[in-house]
């Protein structure tokens, strides 16, 4: 049964990672074919990517924990917390970079909405 559910959690996490880079790479076309050029098309897909990323991230250190579950040696479980705290690691700075991204596209914003008083001083 413990089989099971480990290999079930890999296959969510291929499944989370694959949808993901599908959405995101949609996302980026779109924006390159339909819209003009700006930075929001790339920041918005890798927002999408990388949110799957970190989903992906989690279901695989379930199914690692799952699986050394299954057997109790030491070594199986001192694997166990180099891999978790690896990808807890990953996991911590993809999220980072997603929270600097949200932080940079709004005050891209921000600094638009800012100078648009400004462009329309100029221009009078």
């Amino acid at each position: 049964m413990n089989i099971i559910l480990t290999n079930f959690c890999q296959v969510l996490a291929v499944f989370v990672i694959f949808i993901g880079v599908t959405k995101a790479l949609i996302i980026f076309l779109k924006y390159l074919l339909f819209k003009p050029p700006t930075p929001e098309g790339f920041h918005k897909s890798r927002l999408a990517m990388g949110y799957s990323f970190s989903l992906g991230l989690s279901f695989l250190i379930g199914a690692s924990i799952l699986n050394t579950m299954i057997s109790s040696k030491w070594d199986d479980i001192a694997r166990l917390i180099v891999i978790i705290a690896i990808r807890t690691v990953l996991n911590y700075f993809l999220m980072q970079a997603i929270d600097n991204s949200g932080e940079s596209a709004s005050l891209n914003s921000k600094q638009i909405t800012d100078l648009k008083p400004n462009i329309q001083q100029i221009n009078s």
